[in-house]
C-alpha cells in the first residue's frame, strides 16, 4: 500500500481523530513535498480568536511525518519513527484557512540509507512553514524525526 493524500485523511479518522474533527486535511504528497490544510473554526480556536497553536502543531507534524511515512514504507525496511524534539515560532495570528509545507523530502532519503547502512537510529530535522491565504507566513515549525531500523 502506498501512502497518498487520500489514505492519509482515512487514517486521520482512525488514528488521530483530534486533528481530523479540528480540520487538519493532507492536500498533496509526493516524492518531494507534502501540503496540509487547516481552516480556523470555532473548534480548533483559542480565546485570543485565532488558531490553536496546538493545531497548527498536528497539521505541520502531518507534513513531515507524512513524507518520513511515505519514505520509510518505500525503503521496505521496517522503520520506527519518532518526533525527539520541536519547536516553532509564530509571527502573526492564524485566520482563515492555513497552509502548512514541508519540501524537505530529500533530507529523509539520506537518512533512512544511512540508518540502513549503518543499523543505528539517524535523527534529521524538517521544517513546516504555515502561510495563510494572503500568502503572509503565520508559523514555522521543526521537527527532529528519530528513524532506526527495526530488526
Amino acid at each position: 500500500m502506498n501512502v497518498s493524500a487520500r489514505k492519509l485523511n482515512t487514517f486521520l479518522i482512525f488514528k488521530l481523530p483530534a486533528a481530523f474533527f479540528c480540520g487538519v486535511r493532507t492536500k498533496s504528497l509526493d516524492d518531494a513535498k507534502c501540503v496540509v490544510s487547516v481552516k480556523h473554526r470555532w473548534i480548533n480556536q483559542n480565546p485570543f480568536n485565532s488558531m490553536f497553536w496546538a493545531v497548527q502543531g498536528m497539521a505541520a507534524e502531518l507534513t513531515t511525518g507524512a513524507l518520513v511515512m511515505a519514505k520509510a514504507k518505500e525503503s521496505g525496511q521496517r522503520i520506527s519513527m519518532l518526533v525527539a524534539t520541536n519547536n516553532a515560532s509564530f509571527t502573526k495570528k492564524a485566520t482563515g484557512r492555513i497552509t502548512f509545507t514541508c519540501n524537505e523530502g530529500h533530507k529523509i532519503d539520506d537518512t533512512i540509507a544511512k540508518a540502513i547502512e549503518t543499523g543505528e537510529g539517524q535523527t534529521v530535522w524538517l521544517n513546516s512553514k504555515g502561510i495563510n491565504k494572503e500568502g503572509i507566513q503565520v508559523s514555522d515549525f521543526n521537527f527532529e524525526w528519530t528513524l532506526k531500523v527495526r530488526s
